[in-house]
C-alpha cells in the first residue's frame, strides 16, 4: 500500500494525514499541540526548536502507523502557516524566536506605510498583493530595521518556519511562491524578490531562501531525524508545498467559480480561488499563489481576507462574561431572534486584518438598550463575526463574481445553530466539509498533481468530500440584510 503524507505545521498544532489515492482513505493521522510565547503585550512567538521537534513526533506516529499496515511512503507535501520569520546563522542555527501572524509588534511600521509613505506602500501592495500589516515578514523586518539593526544586518538568513524546516530537511534554504507571496517581499509578477521592498526592508536578497514553485521536488538529507522516520521517508520524495491559506481552499475544494470557502477556527478568513492575480484598488485583499503550471497555463492564486476575531470572540464570552461552557452560552443565544432586536456588535476584540487592516482598531456593543439580556449580547456578537466577513465577501465579489456556494470549515462548524446562521446571513447554501483537515489534504492534492497521480487540480475535487448543507431561510436572510445596513454603516 503506496501512501501520500499531507504535513500541516500550523500556528497551533503540528498534524500529518497519511493518505491511501487507490481507496481515497485517511490510514493514518497523527497531531501535537505548539506553545505561543507571549514574551511581551503585543508579541507573539514560537521556539523554532520545539516545531521541528512536535514534527518529529509526529513523523514518527504516523510512520509507526503506516508501518503497522505494510504501508509504504511514496510522496510528502507540506503546509505551512503564512507570515512568520525568524533569522538564522551561517550554520542555520536560529537567532531568534520564529515571529508569528500575530504578533503586533511592527504595528508603527505598518502604520507609516498606510499613511505617510502611502505611495510606497501602495506601490509595494500593487506589486506584491500583500495588505499592509504588521503580520507581514516586511513590517517585522521594518521593525528590526529600527529597533535591532545589527542582528538584521549580520543574519545570514531570515526564515519563515517553513523554510526553517525545509532546510532542516532537505539542507537546502529554499521557499515556495505561495509562502513568499504572504511575505510582502516578493514580487508575485516576475517571481522573485521584490528590490524596492527589500531596500524598505533593509535586507540583501542573499539573506532570503530561493523562490521555488510549490510543486518543487526535493529528497530527504537529515541528520537530525530519529532512524524510524528517515527509514520511513528514504524513498520518498518530497515537495514543498504551499501555505495553509491555499492549500486550506484546495482540500475544501474550492477552486471552481461562485465557490467561497469560509474557515472560523479562532481566527478565520474568507477566500476564493482565481486563475490571476487579483488587485483591490484600496489594498483590502490579498492575492497568493497556489500553483503555476508554466506548461498548461493553468494557474491558480487564492484571494480573499482574513479575521483576526472568529471563535475567540466566543471563548472571551464564555470565559469573561457568561461565566458557561461555550454549548450553554450557545444555547442561550438561540432563545433571541435574527438581528438580536437591534443590538449590534463590532467584533474587534484583537484588532483586524480585512476589511480594516487596522491593528488598533477595538470592538464595542452598539444600541444597547433596558430589554437586551445575556443572550442577546451573545447573540449579536457571533453576528457580528459573520457581518465582518460578510463585509470582506462583498469586496471580493466585486472582482470575482457573486458567491453561489459557501465551502465551511473550522471549529464553528461544529454548532449547526452558528453555521445556519451564516447561511441566512450570505443568503446561499453552507457546505460544511467532511474533514477539518483542509490544510494537510490540500497539501495531499497538491503532491497527487506534482506526482502525476491526477492530471489537473480540478481532477484532484473528486477526493474532496462534503458533509450537511445549510439552506438560507428567505425571511431571516431579509432580516439580516437590513442589519447588515446598519453594522456596515457603524464601521470606523
Amino acid at each position: 500500500m503506496n501512501c501520500i503524507l499531507g504535513v500541516d505545521i500550523g500556528t497551533t498544532n503540528v498534524k500529518a494525514l497519511a493518505f491511501h489515492p487507490e481507496s481515497g482513505e485517511i490510514v493514518a493521522h497523527a497531531s501535537a499541540p505548539l506553545t505561543t510565547l507571549n514574551p511581551q503585550p503585543g508579541y507573539a512567538e514560537q521556539d523554532p526548536e520545539e516545531v521541528w521537534k512536535k514534527l518529529t513526533d509526529v513523523l514518527e506516529e504516523v510512520c509507526r502507523e503506516v508501518g503497522q499496515q505494510q504501508g509504504t511512503v511514496e510522496a510528502v507535501g507540506f503546509s505551512a502557516a503564512m507570515h512568520s520569520i525568524l533569522a538564522v546563522d551561517d550554520h542555520g542555527k536560529p537567532l531568534t524566536n520564529a515571529i508569528l501572524w500575530s504578533d503586533n509588534r511592527s504595528e508603527k511600521q505598518a502604520d507609516a506605510l498606510r499613511q505617510e509613505q502611502a505611495d510606497l506602500g501602495k506601490t509595494i501592495y500593487q506589486q506584491t498583493g500583500t495588505p499592509l500589516h504588521p503580520m507581514i515578514p516586511l513590517c517585522k523586518l521594518a521593525w528590526f530595521r529600527e529597533n535591532d539593526l545589527r542582528l538584521l544586518r549580520r543574519a545570514t538568513g531570515w526564515l519563515s518556519i517553513k523554510e526553517y524546516i525545509w532546510h532542516k530537511l532537505t539542507g537546502q534554504y529554499q521557499v515556495d511562491y505561495s509562502i513568499a507571496t504572504a511575505t510582502g517581499l516578493f514580487d508575485s509578477q516576475q517571481k522573485s524578490w521584490y528590490p524596492v521592498a527589500l531596500d524598505y526592508a533593509g535586507i540583501r536578497p542573499e539573506q532570503l531562501s530561493e523562490p521555488v514553485p510549490t510543486t518543487h521536488a526535493s529528497r530527504l538529507n537529515s541528520p537530525d531525524l530519529p532512524q524510524t522516520v528517515t527509514d520511513c521517508l528514504t524513498g520518498a520524495t518530497l515537495y514543498i508545498g504551499a501555505s495553509d491559506g491555499c492549500l486550506a481552499n484546495l482540500g475544501a475544494g474550492a477552486i471552481g467559480a461562485g465557490i467561497t470557502t469560509i474557515t472560523i477556527g479562532t481566527s478565520g478568513a474568507i477566500r476564493r480561488t482565481v486563475q490571476r492575480p487579483l488587485r483591490d484598488e484600496h489594498g483590502r485583499l490579498f492575492s497568493y499563489i497556489l500553483n503555476v503550471d508554466d506548461k498548461t497555463d493553468k494557474n491558480y492564486f487564492v484571494v480573499g481576507g482574513p479575521t483576526n476575531n472568529g471563535a475567540n470572540v466566543l471563548q472571551w464570552l464564555s470565559e469573561k462574561l457568561m461565566l458557561a461552557e461555550t454549548d450553554a452560552v450557545l444555547a442561550e443565544a438561540q432563545t433571541v431572534p435574527a438581528g438580536s432586536d437591534d443590538l449590534l456588535f463590532l467584533p474587534y476584540l484583537q484588532g483586524e486584518r480585512a476589511p480594516l487592516w487596522d491593528a488598533g482598531v477595538r470592538g464595542s456593543y452598539l444600541n444597547v438598550d433596558w430589554q437586551h439580556g445575556r443572550a442577546h449580547f451573545v447573540r449579536a456578537a457571533l453576528e457580528g463575526v459573520l457581518f465582518n466577513l460578510l463585509r470582506t465577501e462583498r469586496i471580493l465579489s466585486r472582482h470575482t463574481g457573486p458567491t453561489q456556494v459557501i465551502h465551511a470549515n473550522g471549529g464553528f462548524a461544529q454548532s449547526e445553530f452558528w453555521v445556519q446562521m451564516m447561511a441566512d446571513i450570505f443568503g446561499v447554501p453552507v457546505r460544511l466539509n467532511e474533514s477539518n483537515e483542509s490544510g494537510s489534504i490540500g497539501a495531499i492534492l497538491l503532491t497527487m498533481k506534482a506526482t502525476g497521480r491526477v492530471t489537473s487540480l480540478g481532477e484532484a475535487m473528486r477526493y474532496v468530500e462534503f458533509g450537511q448543507t445549510f439552506e438560507p431561510d428567505a425571511e431571516c436572510h431579509r432580516r439580516y440584510q437590513q442589519v447588515y445596513q446598519r453594522f456596515e454603516k457603524a464601521l470606523p
